[in-house]
Order: C-alpha cells, then structure tokens, then sequence
C-alpha cells in the first residue's frame, strides 16, 4: 500500500474437498435414489448396481436403466468389484440403454442432478456428512411429494432433432 493506491487483497479459493453424486431416477413413480460416495470408480458404481438389483428391486426380472457413456458404467466394471459369476447374476437382471454422446439432456437422472444442483447444492457445503444429509433430505422431499418429470420430448420430435440417428427408407 502506498500513498494514492489502495490496499489490494486478494482471495485465496480453499478447496474443501470434492465428492461424487449417484443418481437413480424413477421416472413413473417420481421416485428418486441420490447417494454420495467419496469416488466415483467401477468398484463404487458396480455396488451401486448391486443394491439396486438386491436391494431396491429384488424381485424384478429385468431393470432397464438409461445412464450416460461414463467409462465406469459398464457390465465389465460388476466383474472387477465381483466374483464372475456375481457379476454375471448382476448383468443378466440388467437392459442397459446409454444415451448418445453429448445427450445427457436425453437422461432423466441428469435433469434431477440439475434440480439437486440448484435447489440444495448451489453454495458451498461444509462437509461431507452435511453433504450426504442435505441431498437425503432433498430426496425424501421429492419423494413425499411425488415429483416427477414432465418429459416433452416425443419420439416426432426426436426423429426431427436426432435426424442423423434414424435411418432414412427414402434414400
């Protein structure tokens, strides 16, 4: 500082630490599943996969699940986190449909990472256990109240605006 200039400061950004947002989505019921991890490996999506074939619908026959292109969100990744025929038990009860790249709009599970984004996470969290406490608590609010998505998007409208994915019988 000196005479006729201001003082200067400047803002040092303390990371805190990062987490990793799991999101299952339940388009018909409203009905979500939001569960923070410490990482986001194959191990730790492959566990999440188990609970929801053991867990959350054990009695289903076959769960189809639309998830984005992530590297950890394969059949492969259930084989290093389980013996194979676990893995193989796992993956059978599994129809897995992946969104087309850059497509994550596509996803209903990212549409519901964006109203968690805004409504509970749009501030700095002090924790990780806040973290974990505050979506759980966002969840169970959504659930109570039975929100669910009002997807527009038709299969004309598709077939307009992923023209280049349709095959075309005129050419």
């Amino acid at each position: 500082m000196e005479p006729a200039r201001p003082k200067r400061e400047d803002y040092e950004y303390e990371r805190g630490g990062v987490a990793n947002v799991f999101m299952f989505m339940e388009p018909l019921t409203g009905r979500r599943w939001v569960d923070i991890t410490e990482h986001r490996t194959k191990r730790d999506w492959a566990h999440q996969i188990k609970e929801l074939v053991d867990e959350r619908y054990p009695e289903a026959e076959k769960i189809v699940l639309v998830m984005d292109n992530l590297n950890t969100h394969t059949p492969a990744s259930l084989y290093e986190a389980f013996d194979p025929s676990e893995a193989r038990r796992i993956a059978e009860k599994l129809e897995i449909h992946y969104t087309p790249k850059h497509g994550s709009w596509l996803n209903m599970a990212e549409i519901e990472l964006s109203v968690l984004s805004r409504q509970c996470l749009d501030r700095r969290v002090p924790d990780f256990e806040t973290l974990q406490s505050e979506a759980q608590a966002w969840q169970e609010h959504r659930d109570e109240k039975g929100i669910k998505i009002d997807w527009r998007f038709r299969t004309e409208d598709a077939r307009i605006k992923l023209k280049r994915l349709y095959p075309s019988l005129q050419e």
